[in-house]
């Protein structure tokens, strides 16, 4: 539910599934389960029908797929992970499931450095032969998207009430038992945004149009300045950032892939590049935050430094100068 390019995360995920003509979607939630229920409700706003299933105990990958079952409606099922940012033709995947008559099928993308990635690779059919770990020495490009089209029957199969890994038990099995599981292949955008550096990046993807979201209207560019937010004169917003409702930025800032929630104050002649403001933080006059994450309702003061990977938890005050990497003072 973090506000990415502005708007929650999974709205993104959500207005690609209505573009591809889906309607109805069932949520698996566990934490905080409620945040979901109060801002997306039925759906309907977003011309879906959305339930909601939830997870007493973790379920893993696989058995919290189990679990939203008995809501489930079709014969086919799409399912995805709910913390990446894709870009692939959804109605592209279930056609390959529909053609090859696949028990399960995948999406998998091409990445330039398939090492930090377990690997999938297929055959000159685009069946799926292996679930390979992660390697230095990876015999394919292709890695798991994390989107997925099985058949119900085969949901039906998976343990009920224990946690399951899909990718360490329900596809290994799958291949040992000679089911039709197979890849849909391709090098679409997509991004893994577990951290706060691929949140910021793929936050900015959106907003320079590299990332595509039918949530997101109008014209692409430099910035995304929502309403009630105030921009100084001279100030310069570039790489993708993002200004928060009643956000304000002084006179002469510079913000560079940053990320402003709303009510985020940055002062005059401050720089923020690569970095997320919480609720309501401030930024004060010439400080300097790079690569950093400043929690809800922060102070940081005149002059400060915060750079590679800092963290300053929420509410927390910073003197001015209190933190410096220069030696200039």
């Amino acid at each position: 539910m973090l506000p990415t390019a502005g708007l929650p995360f999974l709205t993104h995920l959500l207005a690609r599934i209505e573009a591809a003509g889906i309607k109805h979607v069932v949520l698996g939630t566990s934490f905080k389960a409620e945040v979901f229920e109060d801002y997306f409700g039925d759906g309907s706003k977003m011309g879906l029908e959305i339930d909601y299933v939830f997870e007493t105990e973790p379920l893993g990958t696989g058995g919290g797929i189990r679990n939203v079952l008995p809501k489930l409606r079709g014969d086919n099922v799409m399912v995805f992970n709910g913390d990446v940012l894709g870009g692939t033709d959804l109605n592209g995947i279930l056609e390959t499931h529909e053609k090859t008559d696949a028990d399960v099928t995948l999406h998998l993308v091409r990445v330039g450095d398939p090492r930090a990635f377990g690997c999938v690779p297929t055959d000159e059919d685009g069946r799926v032969s292996a679930f390979l770990e992660k390697t230095q020495d990876p015999p394919t490009d292709q890695i798991n998207a994390g989107c997925y089209v099985f058949k119900r029957e085969i949901i039906e199969q998976i343990p009920e009430g224990r946690p399951v890994s899909v990718e360490r038990e329900v596809f290994p099995n799958l291949l040992a038992e000679g089911k039709r599981v197979f890849g849909h292949v391709d090098s679409s955008y997509w991004r893994d945004m577990g951290t706060p550096e691929d949140f910021v990046r793929g936050s900015a993807d959106l907003v320079r149009g590299i990332a595509p979201s039918p949530a997101l209207e109008g014209p692409r560019g430099e910035s995304l300045v929502h309403p009630g937010a105030g921009i100084a004169p001279g100030a310069v917003l570039i790489g993708g950032t993002v200004v928060g409702r009643g956000a304000e930025v002084g006179a002469g800032a510079r913000l560079d892939g940053a990320i402003l929630f709303d009510g985020a104050v940055v002062e005059a002649g401050a720089v923020v590049e690569r970095s997320i403001l919480g609720f309501g933080v401030r930024i004060g006059p010439r400080a300097l935050v790079r690569d950093a994450v400043i929690g809800d309702g922060a102070d940081i003061g005149a002059r400060c430094e915060l750079l590679r990977g800092a963290r300053v938890w929420p509410g927390v005050t910073l003197p001015d100068g209190g933190v410096r990497f220069s030696t200039d003072v």
